[in-house]
C-alpha cells in the first residue's frame, strides 16, 4: 500500500505561523502528516483538534500523534461539523486551521472500498462507513438526468449523456452494483476513438460519483466562512483544493471574508506544488493552497 505524503507539507506550515500553545485544527486528519508538524509547532502546551470522517485515519493519526507533546482531541466527523464540535468541548476560538480536501491514497488503494476502477469490488464509495447511502445505492435511484449533471458537473465529464444512459440501462438488467460494472458501463458507451489517451475512461466518472456520495461540496463555501469566523485575531486558515469546485468554494468564500473588513486574504493566486514536489509525489500535481488571517481588531478604550 502506498505511503500517503502530506501535500505541500513546508508550504503549509510556513502559512499558518503556529506559535507556541496554540489552539490547533485539522479538519481531515488522514494519517497525521501534517498534524504532526503543526503540533510540534504549537510545542507541549499546545492544542490539537483533528478531525476525520473515516474512522480508521482516527486510528492511524492518532497512532502517529501518540509521542508527539501537546494535548489532543480526535474526532470522527466531517470538518463541516467544526464549529459545533468546538462548542461541544468549549472552545471558542482556535489559532489556525487547516482544511485539507483531497482523499487520502489508502482508500484508492483498499480495492474493497470501491473507489478506484482498478480492482473488482462492491460499488461503495463512501469515505465515512457509517453513512447510509453507497454509490450503488445512489446510481439504483439517481434518474439519468441527475446522472448527468453529477457527471458534468463535479467530473467533467464530456460524454455524460451516453454514459448515464449506459448505466441506467444496465441497471435495469442488475449490472451496477460493482466497480467492474461501472467500469464496463463507461467502456461501452465511450468507444475509443472518443476516449482521452492520457487517463483511463472511467476516472472522470468515479470521481463524480464519489464526490457526490459523500457531498463533498455541499454548502462548503458557507462551511469554510463559518469555521473562519472561530479563528483567534492573527489567527489563519489554510485551504488544500485538488479540484475546481473545491478552489472555487475557497475562493469565493475568502472573498467574502475579506469584505466583512475582519479578514486578509494572503494568496491573492493559489500556491502550486514544485516540480520536485510533483516529480515524488504525483498525486499532489492538481494541488491549490490558499489562505486567509483574521485581523487582529484593536479595541478603543478612550
Amino acid at each position: 500500500m502506498r505511503r500517503h505524503r502530506p501535500v505541500m507539507l513546508n508550504e503549509v506550515i510556513d502559512m499558518l505561523q503556529i506559535k507556541e500553545r496554540a489552539t490547533i485544527v485539522d479538519g481531515t486528519v488522514g494519517h497525521g502528516g501534517h498534524a504532526a508538524e503543526m503540533l510540534r509547532k504549537a510545542g507541549p502546551h499546545g492544542r490539537l483538534i483533528a478531525f476525520d470522517w473515516d474512522e480508521s485515519m482516527i486510528a492511524r493519526a492518532s497512532e502517529l500523534l501518540d509521542n508527539i507533546p501537546g494535548s489532543k482531541n480526535f474526532v470522527h466527523a466531517d470538518y463541516r461539523r467544526i464549529p459545533e464540535i468546538l462548542d461541544g468541548i468549549g472552545i471558542d476560538k482556535v489559532d489556525a486551521v487547516l482544511l485539507d480536501f483531497g482523499v487520502n491514497l489508502e482508500h484508492f488503494d483498499d480495492v474493497e472500498r470501491g473507489f478506484s476502477f482498478q480492482g473488482d469490488a462492491p460499488l461503495d464509495m463512501r469515505m465515512d462507513r457509517s453513512a447510509k447511502e453507497t454509490a450503488a445505492a445512489w446510481l439504483g435511484r439517481a434518474t439519468e438526468k441527475e446522472i448527468v449533471r453529477v457527471l458534468r458537473e463535479y467530473g467533467g465529464e464530456r460524454h455524460a449523456g451516453l454514459i448515464a444512459r449506459e448505466i441506467v440501462r444496465r441497471r435495469k438488467e442488475g449490472k451496477m452494483r460493482r466497480t467492474s460494472d461501472l467500469v464496463a458501463a463507461v467502456e461501452s458507451a465511450v468507444p475509443p476513438r472518443l476516449r482521452e489517451k492520457r487517463i483511463h475512461p472511467a476516472t472522470r466518472t468515479f470521481q463524480a460519483i464519489r464526490i457526490q456520495v459523500n457531498r463533498e461540496l455541499d454548502e462548503l463555501q458557507s462551511a469554510i466562512e463559518g469555521i473562519a469566523m472561530r479563528l483567534s485575531g492573527g489567527g489563519r486558515m489554510v485551504t488544500l483544493s485538488y479540484h475546481s469546485g473545491e478552489d472555487a468554494a475557497a475562493k469565493n468564500a475568502f472573498r467574502e471574508l475579506a469584505k466583512s473588513g475582519k479578514f486578509q486574504v494572503l494568496t491573492k493566486t493559489p500556491l502550486r506544488p514544485s516540480e520536485g514536489e510533483i516529480d515524488e509525489n504525483p498525486s499532489s500535481r492538481s494541488a491549490k493552497l490558499r489562505a486567509i488571517e483574521r485581523i487582529h481588531i484593536q479595541e478603543n478604550h478612550s
